[in-house]
């Protein structure tokens, strides 16, 4: 029995962490807490998918999932953020760099 469930965590593992449906994760701004949006499609290892807020919502680019890390880009016309994070379960920790800015934020799974 413990071999069948390291079996199963070492294939779970090697497909990456399960980050598909809605998220919805916030940051402080000088201005107060801002909330943002993803939405989430993951084929083969490749993260596709929608990042939202206030101004619409934007196709994220260069989406990876490799075990719990995942990876991806948010391209709008004002700026560029290159975003990394690890999943947990229903929890993701991201932090995205916008130029010289560290922006820390904190996901949680939308359930259904």
């Amino acid at each position: 029995m413990r071999l069948l469930a390291l079996l199963l965590l070492t294939t779970l593992l090697a497909f990456g962490a399960d980050v598909t449906g809605k998220w919805k994760a916030s940051y402080d701004t000088q201005n107060g807490p801002r909330e943002v949006r993803f939405t989430f499609q993951v084929s083969d290892g490749k993260l596709t998918g929608t990042a939202g807020g206030s101004q619409g919502e934007t196709p994220i680019s260069d989406g990876k999932v490799d075990g719990d890390k995942v990876s991806f880009t948010v391209v709008t016309d004002q700026w560029t953020a290159v975003i990394t994070g690890t999943v947990s379960a229903d929890d993701l920790k991201l932090t995205a760099q916008v130029g010289e800015r560290s922006i820390e934020l904190a996901a949680k799974r939308v359930k259904p």
